[in-house]
């Protein structure tokens, strides 16, 4: 897989990531079918074309860290957009990933 079929795949999946959930680089990787390649999506992020509109504030890192200051223009603003959504934050300022980390599987209950 070259890098722009690699980049439209990380990028289709960024854009199903629901409002008030969150993905990590990992997680977008694997579904990507690169496993061992979150740095990549980090740098696919980084190079969204503006017309995409995509929602990279939902990505996040394994700890449910926020980006670096120049990502966003500073921590505050990704998790605004954030908390607007309904992501809630721990007391160490990470992502509680336990209650908003995107899950592509269906619980059994709510397939019935």
């Amino acid at each position: 897989m070259n890098h722009s079929n690699l980049y439209q795949k990380i990028y289709e999946i960024v854009a199903d990531i629901p409002e008030g959930r969150v993905a990590t680089y990992g997680q977008i990787a694997w579904m990507a079918g690169r496993p061992n390649a979150p740095r990549v999506v980090g740098y696919a992020m980084s190079r969204v074309p503006a017309g995409l509109n995509l929602p990279c504030h939902r990505v996040v890192n394994k700890s449910g860290k926020l980006a670096p200051y120049q990502v966003f223009g500073g921590e505050q603003f990704q998790r605004a957009l954030l908390e607007k959504e309904g992501v809630t934050f721990l007391e160490n300022g990470c992502i509680d990933l336990k209650k908003c980390q995107w899950s592509i599987y269906v619980p059994e209950e709510d397939m019935e």
